[in-house]
């Protein structure tokens, strides 16, 4: 969808400590390619190579957010735009349901982590973004077994954004997103 949009679009994904550096194509996008790294940390981008990032359900699985923030921060130019989207709801009603019916969970792994709006906020401030919006997001289950046909999914989606929009009620939201800003550098020379 980037693409088609105009937009000059790199993948990266980690493959395991013993998985060979490579760029690869994707089974399900044959005319697309990823590079997948053996370090989940470092990336193979030079410092300030893009205008924006978009971690969409891979911040809260990261064994060391903090060094993988700083990593994000260095490949983005300055004022470059962090987009975190998916980032589990340590309130979601949906987590604790899947986790009292014995379902994967976020939070189950020794290394996963869920987040408050605060911690979240917080998180990124700490290395020196600025949050310019974060919410919470999706109040419906979005994998649903079974097909969600074309003609229902922007139903599903219109109240999904409805319903998290509702104060209180949205604090039992299955995520929180966020965009953020890297900020400029300090001047050397203050004045």
């Amino acid at each position: 969808m980037l693409r088609r949009a105009g937009l000059t679009v790199e993948s990266f994904d980690y493959g395991g400590p013993h998985a060979p550096d490579q760029v690869r194509e994707l089974p399900r996008f044959p005319h697309l390619s990823a590079y997948i790294g053996s370090d989940p940390v470092h990336l193979p981008y030079a410092d300030a190579f893009f205008d924006a990032v978009l971690s969409c359900g891979v911040l809260e699985h990261v064994q060391v957010p903090d060094a993988s923030l700083e990593e994000l921060k260095r490949v983005l130019r300055p004022r470059g735009t962090l987009y975190v989207y998916k980032l589990p709801n340590r309130s979601s009603y949906l987590e604790r349901i899947a986790k009292a019916a014995g379902l994967y969970y976020h939070g189950q792994a020794p290394h996963d982590r869920i987040y408050t709006v605060a911690s979240a906020r917080e998180l990124l401030v700490r290395h020196d973004y600025e949050v310019v919006e974060i919410h919470y997001a999706n109040m419906l289950p979005l994998t649903l077994p079974g097909r969600i046909t074309a003609a229902t999914a922007p139903a599903i989606w219109a109240v999904n954004r409805g319903l998290a929009r509702v104060p209180w009620l949205n604090r039992i939201a299955t995520n929180i997103e966020l965009v953020a800003l890297t900020r400029l550098p300090r001047s050397r020379n203050p004045t």
